[in-house]
């Protein structure tokens, strides 16, 4: 998503607000998260992304009998310390299971980057 929008004539209310973010673990792998870092950029966010480890849940892995213990424990590595050392920050997370770890585990509520993008949308975005 972020890849697209970069290319496409949008503006955005700036923002002057820290953020801390969790990409996807398969995002971070695969597709990289460069283009998200330049959008949250463009609007002004001071963002820390928690590049370590992963949230813990990994898809239904956390849900699985025997493996509740693992995923908190993966999500303690960085993940949750982090949401606990900056309760103020505004919190982003596209992905599912990172979403619901943070819900669950952090007591938190993440936005993902296509709300906060639609937010911050001076216009509102009409398709053809």
């Amino acid at each position: 998503m972020a890849e697209f929008l970069l290319d496409v004539d949008l503006e955005f209310e700036p923002l002057d607000e820290a953020a801390i973010g969790q990409f996807h673990c398969h995002q971070r792998a695969v597709f990289g998260t460069e283009p998200d870092r330049r959008l949250l950029a463009r609007l002004g966010i001071d963002f820390e992304a928690i590049d370590e480890g992963c949230c813990g849940l990994a898809g239904n892995f956390g849900f699985e009998q025997g493996h509740y213990d693992v995923s908190v424990a993966c999500a303690e590595q960085s993940f949750l310390p982090t949401l606990r050392d900056q309760p103020d920050s505004m919190v982003l997370a596209d992905g599912f299971s990172c979403r619901l770890q943070i819900q669950q585990l952090g007591g938190r509520e993440a936005l993902h980057l296509a709300q906060l993008l639609r937010r911050q949308l001076r216009e509102p975005f009409t398709t053809r």
